[in-house]
């Protein structure tokens, strides 16, 4: 099998996109954080609960969260000290525990969605235009083979 040659990248070009990923990921960032504060939460507090949309392991979620599985843990203690989380046997896994969401929980995950879908830095985008831009996202950080290597 031969291997093909990268494709050449217009580097005025990928700086521009590089710029603008970079303007938007500050502006969810910024919108997370102001969500975090009406919530009385950290912003890690605010995604956990946007992934926490069904009972799931701590590993799924920090998969979810993009983090390393010790910081998920280090969320999930401080949730499951405000009681909006409780960790139950798993119920095929009795290595792992699974994070469900307590009555409390479900209620600052409703508030938290509803407050990040308002205003959101994607709102300018039609429903079209947000799945485009998903799928693109998608393609440009699906991992390859020499990613994973």
């Amino acid at each position: 099998m031969t291997r093909q040659p990268p494709p050449i990248v217009d580097t005025e070009l990928d700086r521009d996109v590089c710029k603008l990923v970079h303007r938007f990921t500050h502006r969810l960032d910024v919108h997370v954080r102001r969500v975090a504060e009406q919530l009385d939460l950290t912003p890690s507090q605010v995604i956990a609960l946007r992934e926490l949309s069904e009972p799931i392991t701590a590993r799924e979620l920090a998969t979810r969260m993009s983090c390393e599985p010790s910081n998920a843990t280090f969320v999930l203690d401080r949730l499951e000290q405000q009681k909006l989380i409780r960790r139950q046997p798993h119920p095929t896994d009795r290595r792992a525990k699974q994070i469900e969401l307590t009555a409390a929980g479900e209620r600052r995950r409703a508030a938290a969605v509803e407050l990040l879908g308002s205003d959101s830095p994607l709102a300018s985008l039609t429903a079209t235009q947000q799945r485009a831009l998903r799928d693109l996202l998608h393609a440009m950080t699906a991992d390859t083979p020499e990613q994973n290597s």
